[in-house]
């Protein structure tokens, strides 16, 4: 298979995926699926530079970056108008518990308050499970900067863990 038809017949297998990450660095609807526009017209027309046989996961995620960095360079977005709520962005199938909801809203409320880089580097590694070393290269820079971007984050989510086990060791009495 070509390289153009393996962009052809796989980029639609990613585009809830793009539209997340797109989300992730906008904080706006209108921009994610303007960015994954761009990024669907840029993969197709750049389709001869991707290698067949490799990631077109990744490929797409560093197009996208790549634009979101260089629009956000050329312009910044107008302040306030059409900002996502994280909590109206959560879309639970099925019924669950309200303590599920409310631990997953203020779960990505407060990654949504995390610094750019390291909201970027959770959502690339935690939710979209790629390596650390695939995260640094989308977002270029150094594995050791991803790791750095990690612990802090961590280290800002960890009374999430700690309030969590103390709301089960209350029910368990």
């Amino acid at each position: 298979m070509s390289a153009h038809n393996a962009v052809m017949t796989g980029i639609a297998t990613y585009l809830n995926r793009l539209w997340r990450y797109g989300l992730v660095l906008s904080g706006n609807r209108t921009a994610a699926e303007d960015l994954v526009q761009a990024t669907c017209v840029r993969a197709l027309e750049k389709s001869h530079q991707f290698e067949p046989g490799t990631r077109l996961d990744r490929w797409l995620f560093s197009i996208l970056h790549s634009i979101w960095l260089n629009e956000r360079r050329a312009e910044r977005y107008r302040r306030g108008e059409g900002l996502v709520d994280p909590e109206s962005a959560l879309i639970f199938d099925g019924i669950k518990e309200i303590e599920t909801n409310i631990l997953a809203r203020r779960v990505l409320r407060e990654v949504q308050s995390l610094p750019e880089a390291q909201r970027e580097t959770v959502f690339l590694v935690y939710v979209e499970g790629l390596t650390y070393r695939e995260a640094a290269e989308i977002l270029a820079v150094p594995i050791g900067t991803i790791m750095s971007r990690l612990a802090g984050a961590r280290a800002k989510l960890a009374w999430l863990a700690a309030d969590q086990s103390g709301a089960e060791t209350k029910r368990e009495r």
